[in-house]
């Protein structure tokens, strides 16, 4: 078939139709959201990025048309399929050298970081000439040595603009500011439904997209402080879903970086409490609940009955470590003694 052939689509980007999609193609006017699922090799086969399998879940790619993604070849050739195409494209090097800054950001999102953690302030061809690692080792081979690549894309919904809720990577800064207070509002329903984990996730994108804008601001101004405000409680929420998912030290990690900066936080103080005493840190632990009956006095009863809770765990945990030892250590005297020879 002539659509499975290889076509020239421009100067440097080949395109292979591995499987055709179906309909008509769109107009993709800009606004317009493609979902799609990518693979990104080397010309010789080797796997850069899958997104059917990176951070251990197959999460396929939304982007916006028209937002002046930063690989831009991929908003090209995506304008060349039709749904439910699968197609390789082989790209030369004018079209790949920022590859590696885009692979960092996406790898950042599905480890859930924010995107633009380790990235630099300056452009992307600036940190393309840089030496600054990008902290995975086939990314700063390829940033030193850039070469052309193949991106496997398999194109799955296309939805025209309007017709869904911006990404939140996709919005103006104006756009964020708005739309935190609503996810805010969504990640508390969800916690009340008991709906935990999809409750931590809306206060991370919250937390993220404020972190993304506190980045353009400079750290102890009246902006990057306000924005701070804004996150704190937010971070907060997401440690008490991380308590419960039993995630202990990440909450141990977010509540001392809280205390570090506001020193009276007496939900972060009770929050770091109970994450020591899950991991058995006694001292620390009755030190953060003696400083929330300290801060507030009012407390004192849910104090004491984490305190008592602490303690019957430890009861418990010392007196199975004594059963433990003492059937490793006894014997039946009763058993005949066997001799045995080297």
């Amino acid at each position: 078939m002539e659509e499975l052939a290889t076509k020239l689509l421009a100067e440097g980007i080949q395109k292979k139709v591995v499987s055709p999609g179906k309909g008509d193609l769109s107009t993709f006017p800009d606004g317009t959201k493609v979902i799609f699922h990518y693979r990104s090799s080397l010309c010789d086969g080797t796997v850069l990025d899958d997104s059917r399998t990176m951070g251990g879940r197959s999460k396929p790619m939304e982007l916006i048309l028209g937002k002046k993604f930063k690989l831009a070849v991929w908003e090209r050739v995506i304008a060349t399929m039709r749904e439910g195409e699968v197609a390789d494209f082989t790209c030369d090097v004018k079209h790949t050298a920022l590859y590696p800054l885009v692979s960092q950001s996406l790898r950042n999102i599905s480890a859930g970081k924010d995107p633009l953690e380790g990235q630099r302030h300056c452009c992307g061809i600036a940190q393309i000439h840089s030496h600054h690692s990008l902290g995975h080792c086939d990314l700063d081979k390829l940033q030193a040595n850039p070469q052309p690549l193949v991106f496997t894309l398999e194109l799955m919904e296309v939805l025209t603009p309007g017709s869904f809720r911006l990404d939140i990577w996709a919005m103006t800064d104006d756009e964020k500011l708005e739309v935190v207070p609503q996810i805010h509002v969504e990640g508390n329903a969800l916690y009340k439904k008991g709906d935990v984990k999809e409750a931590a996730e809306k206060y991370h994108n919250a937390i993220a997209c404020l972190k993304n804008l506190q980045m353009k601001e400079r750290p102890g101004d009246e902006g990057w402080i306000k924005l701070d405000l804004m996150i704190t409680p937010l971070m907060l929420n997401y440690c008490q879903c991380q308590l419960i998912q039993g995630q202990y030290y990440e909450v141990l990690d977010h509540c001392s970086s809280i205390l570090s900066k506001y020193e009276d936080n007496v939900k972060a103080y009770f929050k770091r409490a109970k994450a020591h005493a899950a991991v058995w840190n006694e001292t620390e632990a009755r030190a953060d609940f003696a400083k929330v009956v300290a801060l507030d006095p009012s407390l004192g009863p849910s104090v004491a009955k984490e305190l008592r809770a602490m303690e019957e765990r430890i009861r418990s945990k010392e007196k199975e470590e004594k059963g433990r030892y003492k059937s490793l250590f006894s014997y039946d005297s009763s058993a005949p003694a066997t001799a045995t020879t080297g």
